[in-house]
């Protein structure tokens, strides 16, 4: 399997299965000299590992992080980061029943008819426990902002789960920690938990809408055609498990929108330009404008539900399964944590390419 490493200067190489022994993440083309520990990326990998509360899957991993080279004394080298998660809560009995059948809704099926062999405990590659690797690798991405780019915040949260979302006039950022769905509406928080109660009993799942928010990014970072920013951010988010559609700024909505409506107007402040609006998702022809980056995606429900379905045999025979073992309820939950994480890396990866080709800023206003 080919494809397994994303980036361009910053460059991340993810491998291991869900039921294998590790996975993890070699990270290539950090610069040195960033401060860096084990600690400072389990605190990122803690907000991900499953078996938190009862809406996510009750497999209990510690995700403990091991840097393997790369740092010495404290700080990156700038030769390549080997991080390394092992596995210790796997039970690949519970997947037995799917070595002969391809679950509906999973890459069981295409897996099989690409590959002609399939890891089926778990989903092997294709589980989304891969993301644990994505989420180390973006806590060295965000150790690396922190020295470069110190005025960079990435903030990840959910917007809506089901048809439920939440109200936009109730958003309060200090929220979103506070509660199980990373979501900045109080009373979204309090509804949320009694529908997906219901749902988990009934051994069902439902999909969901996460957001992501980076501030502080500087004006410049991107290209105006193939190296886009919001192309790399666009396929960094599509590449997370379940994810279904991406939306940059106003995304699909701004189709129901006029020209005059949609574009930011722009008047000159005491420190440059400043935005009446940000529709574009602070992205202007793949290069950053200076105003938040707003990022967007619909992540499907799970697929791995208790509730029968019908479906074949590698041998082409038709059959009903039901998926057991330990799945979460709205995989939306813990791709908080993995959005926050692969936006990290992108933007640090334009912030390398911009450095390396312009330096600062070539164009002045005012």
């Amino acid at each position: 399997m080919s494809l397994n490493t994303f980036g361009h200067l910053f460059r991340v190489t993810t491998w291991g299965e869900s039921h294998g022994p590790a996975l993890g993440a070699t990270v290539d083309g950090c610069p040195p000299g960033v401060a860096l520990d084990a600690d400072a990326l389990q605190y990122w990998l803690d907000r991900r590992k499953p078996g938190q509360n009862k809406y996510t899957t009750q497999r209990r991993e510690p995700d403990a992080v091991e840097i393997l080279s790369g740092v010495f004394e404290g700080q990156t080298t700038g030769t390549p980061i080997q991080l390394m998660i092992r596995n210790t809560d796997q039970r690949s009995k519970d997947y037995s029943e799917i070595a002969e059948k391809f679950r509906p809704g999973h890459a069981d099926i295409t897996y099989w008819q690409k590959y002609g062999i399939r890891d089926y405990r778990g989903g092997g590659r294709s589980s989304a426990r891969e993301t644990a690797a994505r989420v180390a690798a973006g806590g060295v991405a965000r150790a690396a902002l922190a020295m470069l780019a110190p005025e960079v915040s990435i903030t990840g949260y959910m917007v809506q789960i089901g048809p439920h979302r939440i109200d936009p006039n109730r958003f309060e950022w200090d929220q979103i920690e506070r509660n199980p769905f990373w979501v900045p509406d109080a009373q979204a928080a309090e509804d949320w938990s009694a529908y997906l109660d219901g749902l988990r009993k009934s051994g069902d799942s439902v999909g969901a809408v996460v957001e992501v928010v980076a501030r502080g990014v500087p004006a410049g970072l991107g290209a105006p055609i193939y190296g886009k920013l919001d192309t790399d951010l666009a396929a960094a988010m599509m590449s997370i498990n379940a994810v279904k559609a991406v939306e940059i700024g106003e995304g699909m909505a701004a189709a129901t929108l006029t020209g005059s409506a949609n574009a930011d107007e722009i008047t000159m402040g005491p420190d440059g330009p400043i935005y009446s609006s940000n529709h574009a998702g602070g992205i202007l022809g793949g290069i950053s404008t200076g105003q938040d980056i707003v990022v967007r995606f619909a992540v499907k429900p799970t697929s791995s539900i208790l509730t029968p379905r019908r479906t074949i045999t590698r041998g082409g025979e038709e059959t009903d399964i039901v998926t057991r073992g330990r799945h979460d309820p709205c995989v939306g939950i813990r791709a908080v944590p993995v959005a926050e994480a692969m936006m990290a890396c992108v933007i640090l990866d334009h912030w390398l390419l911009h450095r390396g080709q312009v330096g600062e800023n070539r164009g002045q206003i005012g």
